[in-house]
């Protein structure tokens, strides 16, 4: 297997993981939190300045970023859905920002009110807002693989979306499989296509695990040549305006199998875990993933006497 050494991994269980949930009081989000700072994840994307109608569980945006002073060492993040969203991140303390453009126009309707384009067109002005905040700004692309009302997304969709983002100054880009249903071959083929079109810019990837292929389509990205990838404590989350999809792939899963592989993340399972369960406790409800309903790695009992 040719695997890299290390792979870079994004905790999205703050947004991702609790944007379907009923709203978790901001002590629980707090505690969740700290649990994650403390696994050794570098990268935490943290909330969703969005509107409070459309995902009342990320309401509290702001009272969250408040706290993140008190963490060194972590790249912390917020998603935004159009410019009024990234003025607000930067406002609050949190100049690095993703921005998510529809590879496929009805969910862009559905996610943005407005077609995949037209969309596509804020990415230079959200692009300046956080530049002149001395943040950056990664573009990710949903539905890139499928779409949930249009089918299979024809990847000149989002290889247009790819080069609107690198003509208007995104820092890096991520494919997102919005709705779990896309497997190892069409995974590499895509991302395959956008290194090709966007040389030198850095490439993530986000998987869901609604048809139990995220962990295969993460290590057919990562034999790729991927080295960033998101996922979620405890296998949380899914998009609200994508009907069918579920919870994104396990944070403790991805680094289980990528550390017993001997890739290096710089995360310990065992905190993960701890977190997961911290998880559990906030959102009132047993998590999805299967590594923590089995109680993490194996743990030999010692010899069989009957």
């Amino acid at each position: 297997m040719q695997l890299p050494p290390r792979v870079d991994l994004r905790e999205v269980g703050m947004r991702d993981g609790l944007q379907l949930e009923d709203p978790v009081p901001l002590e629980a989000k707090l505690e969740m939190l700290e649990a994650l700072v403390a696994t050794g994840v570098q990268r935490i994307e943290v909330t969703s300045f969005v509107s409070p109608k459309a995902v009342p569980a990320l309401a509290d945006a702001d009272q969250v970023a408040a706290a993140l002073g008190q963490y060194d060492g972590v790249h912390f993040s917020a998603l935004v859905a159009n410019l009024r969203g990234a003025q607000r991140a930067v406002d609050a303390g949190i100049p690095h920002l993703e921005y998510v453009v529809s590879a496929a126009d009805s969910h862009s309707r559905a996610n943005a009110g407005k077609p995949t384009a037209e969309a596509a067109d804020a990415i230079g002005a959200i692009a300046e807002v956080s530049h002149a905040a001395g943040g950056s700004l990664e573009v990710i692309i949903a539905t890139a693989w499928d779409c949930p009302f249009d089918g299979r997304t024809d990847p000149s969709r989002t290889l247009d979306v790819v080069a609107t983002a690198v003509a208007n100054g995104a820092d890096q880009l991520c494919l997102g499989d919005t709705i779990g249903t896309v497997t190892p071959r069409r995974t590499v083929e895509l991302l395959d296509a956008v290194r090709a079109a966007a040389p030198g810019l850095p490439l993530g990837a986000h998987f869901h695990d609604t048809r139990g292929t995220g962990q295969a389509n993460a290590l057919a990205a990562v034999q790729a040549g991927v080295t960033q990838l998101d996922s979620s404590v405890g296998g949380l989350g899914g998009c609200p305006f994508a009907p069918g999809a579920s919870g994104n792939i396990a944070t403790e899963e991805l680094v289980y199998w990528l550390t017993d592989s001997g890739v290096e993340t710089g995360i310990d399972l065992d905190r993960v875990l701890a977190a997961a369960a911290v998880t559990e406790r906030a959102v009132e409800h047993e998590l999805p993933s299967s590594l923590y309903r089995a109680g993490g790695a194996n743990k030999p009992r010692g010899e069989f006497r009957p």
